[in-house]
């Protein structure tokens, strides 16, 4: 393999920066159509379940079951079916991000204070309007945590998804393994690994963000 230079490393970058822009793009766009997904399903599935124990205990059990098989494994079992490139990534990626937040809902909601709860149905406010209005905004910030446990490893098995001709940062590591030994192997490897850090850093400080800003005040830490 050719040493590294970081000369090198910033004349690779300079003549490839509208490459890396728009691969970075693609990957924030697919991590995030997967995240919306994902959390559409894991908190409806977690609000379903959540006073439910034979229930609850078969999603939580098939959630983490289903995350301990390997992604290489699951894209390349995909991959005849739904073809490649976004429609395996996507699937691939709700599939992995499910666990984190179907669990936080389901622990979230359990934890808001009987009396509370007893205090909202002395209202007079039924059980939807008890969910919405009571313990999905106490719930929200451990619901939020979830998500941003999904998002952590959602962007970094879309990496793997280049396996599969998904779109993002991947293509840059995958074409720096396969060229080990070749001048630019190192950059293109060092460059999408970097990149993909670096996404997952400002994605979750964007979450934390959203999180306290649909927080209710008095729940804030």
């Amino acid at each position: 393999m050719t040493g590294f230079s970081w000369e090198d490393l910033w004349v690779f970058l300079n003549r490839r920066a509208d490459d890396v822009l728009e691969l970075t793009r693609d990957h924030l766009v697919v991590v995030l159509i997967s995240l919306v997904l994902a959390a559409l399903i894991g908190i409806g599935l977690g609000i379903l379940v959540r006073n439910r124990w034979v229930a609850r205990t078969t999603v939580l059990t098939a959630a983490a079951v289903a995350i301990t098989i390997p992604s290489l494994a699951l894209l390349a079992l995909l991959s005849p079916i739904l073809g490649l490139g976004w429609v395996p990534t996507v699937v691939a990626l709700v599939f992995y991000s499910l666990l984190p937040i179907i669990r936080n809902t389901v622990v979230g909601l359990r934890e808001v204070p009987l009396p509370v709860l007893e205090a909202a149905r002395g209202m007079g406010l039924g059980p939807t309007r008890v969910l919405f209005t009571v313990q999905l905004p106490i719930a929200w910030p451990v619901i939020m945590t979830g998500v941003r446990v999904s998002a952590q490893l959602t962007v970094g098995i879309a990496a793997i998804a280049a396996y599969v001709a998904g779109p993002g940062l991947g293509e840059y590591i995958f074409r720096g393994l396969s060229s080990l030994g070749s001048k630019n192997a190192l950059n293109y490897a060092l460059i999408g690994t970097v990149a993909v850090i670096v996404l997952a850093l400002v994605l979750d400080a964007v979450l934390i963000l959203i999180a306290r800003l649909t927080t209710s005040r008095g729940l804030r830490v």
